[in-house]
């Protein structure tokens, strides 16, 4: 690596979701214009990335659309660049396998959350939607992570846990949590987003590397040994990767219809996730 060479840090959770940005990673294909690509990954949430994003430790971040938005209603200044993964996620529901929480119907409810404004805490909103509590029967404490949650189990502590289902699968197997349901997140997951400092100082060349891992996330899905590679590389179950292709549709292409994107930040509004409705065209970034 020549001294001319920049680093442009990209940030994700360590899910199946992301693989193509490890192998964006080990290929670097602008090593040659003098970009160094770092890939990390995070496994405290949306939460703890946008906290990174603020803090300039990441210059771009794949985060869920709804803590994308709803850190956009609170003064954000980033920016989304398109999306990374256009299916739902689906969120497993899980509690301690000797939790009283469900079977005595407590009118308080306690969840385990990575951070505030992670997925785990804002869907915990679209689950009380959904089953008609009241958003001030939630409660809320931090654990930062799925071993976080294992943890204030095996210490007796109760409440909900929403995680990504087939993340949790090996730990469900093993009987360390339960799942008592599923909660689909209403709208397209991952989004990429840009802080205004990586906006300020890679332009038009964070476009070039999203459209890099378009491309990447294309190859992929057309691959005959991906489940296996997945399985491999995430330590899951072929059966469980199979499954969870068929839910998956990685973005692909770099196109953005404002339109629809207005119609998801409606949806997180009337949700209760955000007061009030976002105008997309300030939060999405446009090529120059």
């Amino acid at each position: 690596m020549s001294d001319q060479t920049k680093t442009l840090r990209i940030t994700g959770v360590p899910e199946h979701f992301n693989y193509p940005l490890r192998l964006l990673e080990r290929s670097q294909p602008f090593i040659n214009s003098g970009i160094q690509l770092e890939w990390k990954e995070e496994s405290r949430g949306s939460g703890q990335l946008l906290q990174d994003l603020r803090t300039g430790d990441t210059d771009l971040a794949l985060l869920l659309t709804e803590s994308f938005l709803k850190d956009c209603s609170t003064g954000g200044q980033n920016k989304m660049l398109g999306y990374h993964v256009l299916s739902p996620l689906i969120w497993g529901i899980h509690e301690s396998p000797n939790s009283t929480q469900i079977a005595t119907k407590t009118s308080k409810k306690n969840f385990f959350v990575s951070r505030m404004g992670s997925g785990s805490h804002l869907m915990a909103q679209v689950l009380a939607s959904r089953e008609g509590w009241s958003v001030d029967s939630l409660n809320f404490q931090i654990i930062d992570n799925l071993d976080g949650a294992l943890a204030a189990y095996a210490q007796g502590e109760e409440g909900y846990f929403l995680w990504e289902k087939y993340t949790t699968s090996p730990v469900v197997e093993q009987g360390m949590l339960i799942r008592t349901g599923e909660l689909p997140s209403p709208w397209p997951c991952f989004v990429w987003v840009a802080s205004p400092q990586a906006i300020q100082t890679w332009g038009n060349q964070l476009f070039e590397v999203r459209d890099k891992v378009y491309a990447i996330s294309d190859m992929l899905v057309k691959k005959p040994d991906l489940v296996e590679q997945l399985a491999q590389e995430y330590h899951l179950s072929p059966i469980l990767v199979s499954e969870w292709l068929t839910q998956t549709t990685w973005c692909t292409e770099g196109i953005l219809p404002l339109e629809s994107f207005a119609e998801v930040s409606e949806k997180v509004r009337r949700l209760g996730i955000i007061d009030q409705a976002i105008r997309t065209e300030e939060v999405v970034l446009q090529k120059n």
